[in-house]
């Protein structure tokens, strides 16, 4: 007997059946993540907003609400949606959707919890509803060490990690992924609680990597052939953005950047090579928070757009990764600092959640689900 055409059915995945899938292959992710990028330096996509280049739609709270029950807000209080569609090989749709809250971590508990609704571009069907924490992480993780494959120096010794969080530890192992001469990571947290639970990670995943508590970013910087800013953004504005000085900063450094992270304009201006993850993305927030991107988002990519938009650096020197990756720049610079800003896009989900969906198909996984056999209404 036939099936009925009309009846949809999607499937469901757990994270332990994620994991099975491979959503925690990082090095596997990287290489996801490049293709996605190019697709997009390509154009072969759309994201929110009449702009097509959005990070999604985000719900606040007031900070007095006048009604009983409504959230205040507060760090990372917040509700977010990311939709995007991808083509290439994906030609997939879907759809980020996640609530932030930093007490979270009281009730042990992540800061954000998150799901993916992935879906077929052409009748909008459910193909898959997923857990999606690690799917986030890994390819958070996975963008910044696309550039470090094409920037950094293939020699590279000695990783500083700022920041050690969560995020810190996905890019750790993207990094490393890339660059496997890694034998020491200098590292400087905010809390002792952080740095324990970061070396713990560390001593685990890389037994063959030093970890060196360091009491200042000048200190981790020192030698360092990758620096990482993955501190959160801090509400005391941009002054408590963590700073880098150019004097800490080897020639040939690469600086990743997936989070809030200040410099000196002499050297943004004059010194530093200036990569973006993408171009689109940085014109749409310009657009979404005018002035104040950088201050409500930390990503250093807002602040060097920002110098473009007031005649401080040439359009030219905002080049972008893809570009990298396809040859028409160039690479690793012995004798440059390079900065790489990473804003992160909803097309990473869905080229991430796609590579996993195919995957959990061909082993089986996920529990099928039925939307309806006979729509009720057609």
């Amino acid at each position: 007997m036939s099936r009925n055409p009309r009846s949809v059915d999607f499937i469901y995945l757990s994270e332990p059946e994620m994991i099975e899938a491979g959503v925690t292959d990082i090095a596997r992710c990287v290489d996801v993540m490049e293709e996605t990028l190019i697709l997009l330096d390509d154009g072969n996509y759309v994201m929110a907003g009449q702009n097509r280049n959005s990070h999604g739609a985000m719900l606040g709270f007031p900070a007095e609400p006048e009604f009983a029950g409504m959230p205040k807000d507060g760090p990372d209080r917040r509700f977010m949606a990311m939709p995007a569609f991808l083509g290439g090989r994906f030609g997939t749709t879907g759809v980020k959707w996640y609530g932030s809250n930093v007490e979270n971590k009281d009730k042990g508990l992540p800061r954000s919890i998150h799901l993916f609704v992935l879906n077929d571009t052409d009748t909008g069907a459910p193909l898959a509803l997923m857990s999606a924490n690690l799917l986030s992480a890994y390819r958070t993780g996975a963008v910044p060490a696309v550039g470090v494959k094409h920037l950094a120096n293939p020699d590279s010794t000695t990783l500083a990690v700022i920041g050690p969080g969560v995020m810190a530890r996905t890019n750790t192992e993207a990094i490393i992924s890339q660059r496997p001469g890694i034998t020491t990571i200098n590292l400087v947290g905010r809390s002792q609680r952080g740095i324990d639970s970061f070396t713990a990670f560390a001593a685990e995943k890389f037994p063959n990597v030093t970890v060196n508590p360091c009491s200042s970013i000048e200190q981790a910087c020192a030698g360092a052939d990758i620096v990482l800013a993955a501190a959160t953004t801090d509400a005391g504005g941009v002054e408590k953005f963590p700073y880098f000085n150019k004097k800490w900063l080897k020639p040939g450094a690469l600086v990743l950047l997936p989070a809030a992270a200040r410099f000196d304009d002499d050297f943004l201006i004059h010194d530093a090579r200036l990569i973006l993850d993408a171009r689109g993305l940085y014109d749409a927030w310009a657009e979404e928070y005018g002035p104040e991107a950088y201050v409500q988002l930390g990503i250093p990519g807002t602040y060097w757009h920002s110098l473009m938009s007031r005649g401080e650096i040439h359009e030219d020197r905002l080049e972008v990764i893809a570009s990298v990756a396809k040859g028409k720049a160039p690479g690793y610079d012995p004798n440059k600092v390079t900065l790489y800003s990473v804003g992160g896009m909803p097309v990473e989900d869905v080229s991430w959640a796609t590579e996993i969906y195919g995957n959990a198909l061909r082993k089986g996984l996920g529990t099928s689900l039925n939307l309806w056999h006979e729509p009720a209404m057609a």
